[in-house]
């Protein structure tokens, strides 16, 4: 073989190729776990809102001797104070004597 004959060498990706599709892989993993990171907040805020409303209800019954008539009872003497853009609550009262029902849903976001 002389030293000016050419062989075919084997084609590997380029470098750039390579840092490229790290790069987006990097990427993606940030992305997931920002996500993942915003869904666990979400769900704490959650979580302390239901406690939240549930302390002043029954805080509400204590002093009072009744349950609350509606949320905004709540809101208005008992200081609760809440994301109403984050989440909708559905207060529901049975009774003056009874525990009312509530449930917590999350807006979906724009």
């Amino acid at each position: 073989m002389s030293r000016f004959t050419y062989q075919k060498q084997p084609r590997t990706a380029p470098k750039a190729l390579w840092s490229v599709l790290a790069f987006v892989l990097i990427l993606l993993f940030f992305v997931q776990e920002i996500t993942s990171l915003s869904q666990s907040t979400q769900r704490r805020q959650r979580e302390s809102l239901e406690h939240a409303i549930m302390r002043s209800i029954t805080y509400c019954y204590t002093v009072e001797g009744s349950y609350p008539q509606s949320l905004d009872y709540l809101k208005d003497h008992y200081g609760l104070i809440y994301d109403e853009e984050l989440f909708f609550v559905d207060y529901r009262v049975t009774g003056s004597n009874l525990l009312p029902d509530v449930t917590i849903i999350e807006r979906e976001a724009d």
